[in-house]
């Protein structure tokens, strides 16, 4: 993919803003983060050069100054909601990335559990936070919010929330997912502080919309796709166009807020002229990072075609809503995308037309188009993987990678001891057998080094992919849609 972003750049720029802001209070700033802190893979494959890694290394370049706040709702807790990038729960995402921050030296302050209301499994991560001598707090539901404003600024509003005793002149408040109580934590925050006479402010780290690129530009577009099932709408910031009379873009959910959280704002500090618009609340230098406008539009127009396949399949699993599908398929619409856009669709389904199995291609760095099948063996996936590599490492086709005597066990342990529906082995399956004979095998290891060349490589497979084979190529860092069919019209696979 060719780079259009400067991740340098942007991590300079969003620092210089994080101080400025962090100057205009003598006492606190408190940043939410929107969006991911760690694997923002978003952001990566929408802004070829962006790192997903670049929020937490900015954070570790402040970490004198900085310390985190991680938010998490209750009722995420109870219905066990899952980060769909990742495939684990909001929870176990959360102490995750409280060992990760650790590990490089940040600090972290506390958890808040938001939205409390005697949810039983948001008790037992509470006791699972105070087995591990993790500090957190418990933020219950505020009556009328967020329309109570003269309630919500009082002693019974935010001041019934415990006060979270902070150190650090930068509080970022974070958390595993959207919807967990990120902005009420912070307001309740300045509310605390000031009534304690210290002078503290609110402001809000976020990547997309990029407020200075056009409404309909597919950066932003792609953001619409990754939220559709939000149904999010990126708008012409008003209030933003009103005072300054600029064009700038936010969406709706913010903007929607903006005169109530302004009006908190103004009733916590005594200033109603500090924030004019959702716009300048933002911390966002996204879009003066871009160095290739035509190589983010490309890369964003593949994002959206991702998006959408995912919402098809999601759709066909049960796991999605047709408006879902129906917001994606108007952003396709708008920039006059199709399907067979995306350059691994047509030969995936070409090779399965031809050979009457279910098919995958990959397109590997230099472009070239590798596609495999399933066989009596081998998955779709695990073909298309093991031809991909073969390629790479220049080894010819007809040669194989896996000896008899290491695959017939594995085989049989599938079939026989934990009676596996098919014999055919599984991208996880394969792989580990690979690994076993590159041990002795010097053709096998060349092939294993191959591996993290795959690393945002498209693939695309013509059914619905086991887990064996998502949960490896997701690990992998490919990017992998597929169509909404199910193996062999099977529904439990």
């Amino acid at each position: 993919m060719k780079k259009g972003f400067d991740n340098d750049l942007y991590m300079q720029k969003q620092r210089e803003h994080i101080l400025e802001r962090m100057s205009k209070f003598n006492g606190k700033l408190y940043l939410e983060f929107g969006g991911k802190l760690f694997d923002d893979y978003h952001a990566a494959r929408v802004l070829p050069g962006f790192e997903p890694d670049a929020k937490i290394r900015l954070l570790r370049s402040m970490a004198d100054q900085a310390e985190i706040v991680f938010c998490i709702s209750a009722d995420n807790i109870e219905k066990n909601k899952i980060r769909a990038d990742l495939g684990i729960s909001y929870d176990l995402d959360l102490l995750r990335q409280i060992d990760l921050v650790r590990s490089m030296g940040i600090s972290v302050n506390s958890v808040v559990i938001t939205r409390y209301a005697g949810q039983a499994a948001a008790d037992q991560f509470k006791n699972k936070l105070d087995a591990l001598g993790i500090c957190n707090y418990i933020h219950r539901p505020i009556k009328g919010y967020p329309a109570d404003v003269d309630y919500i600024v009082s002693d019974e509003g935010y001041g019934a929330n415990p006060y979270i005793e902070t150190t650090k002149p930068l509080v970022v408040v974070t958390a595993p997912g959207p919807g967990s109580g990120k902005l009420a934590t912070c307001l309740s925050q300045v509310y605390h502080e000031h009534k304690r006479g210290i002078v503290s402010g609110y402001g809000k780290y976020e990547t997309f919309p990029i407020w200075n690129l056009p409404l309909k530009h597919p950066v932003n577009l792609a953001y619409e796709a990754a939220t559709a099932d939000l149904q999010d709408v990126n708008m012409i910031d008003p209030f933003h166009l009103e005072a300054y009379g600029v064009s700038t873009v936010n969406y709706n959910r913010d903007v929607d807020a903006f005169p109530i959280v302004h009006t908190i704002l103004a009733r916590i500090t005594g200033n109603d002229k500090f924030y004019c618009s959702p716009t300048d609340m933002g911390v966002n230098m996204a879009g003066y990072a871009i160095t290739d406008d035509e190589a983010c539009r490309e890369a964003s127009y593949q994002e959206i075609i991702r998006r959408y396949y995912k919402g098809l399949t999601d759709l066909r699993m049960g796991r999605e809503k047709e408006e879902t599908v129906e917001k994606l398929r108007g952003i396709m619409q708008q920039l006059d995308l199709k399907q067979t856009d995306r350059a691994v669709v047509e030969p995936a389904l070409d090779k399965s037309a031809r050979t009457g199995a279910p098919a995958a291609a990959i397109q590997l760095p230099d472009g070239r188009i590798i596609t495999g099948k399933a066989t009596g063996l081998l998955s779709a996936c695990s073909g298309a993987v093991l031809n991909a590599i073969k390629v790479l490492a220049d080894i010819p086709k007809s040669t194989l990678l896996m000896s008899p005597a290491v695959l017939e066990p594995v085989i049989d342990l599938k079939t026989n001891l934990l009676s596996s529906r098919s014999s055919a082995l599984k991208l996880d399956d394969a792989l580990t057998a690979l690994y076993i004979c590159a041990a002795s095998d010097p053709v096998a290891a060349k092939a294993v080094a191959q591996l993290p060349k795959l690393r945002s490589c498209e693939l695309h497979s013509t059914q619905i992919l086991h887990s064996g084979d998502e949960s490896i190529l997701r690990k992998l860092h490919m990017h992998v849609t597929c169509e909404p069919v199910f193996p062999e019209n099977n529904v439990l696979f």
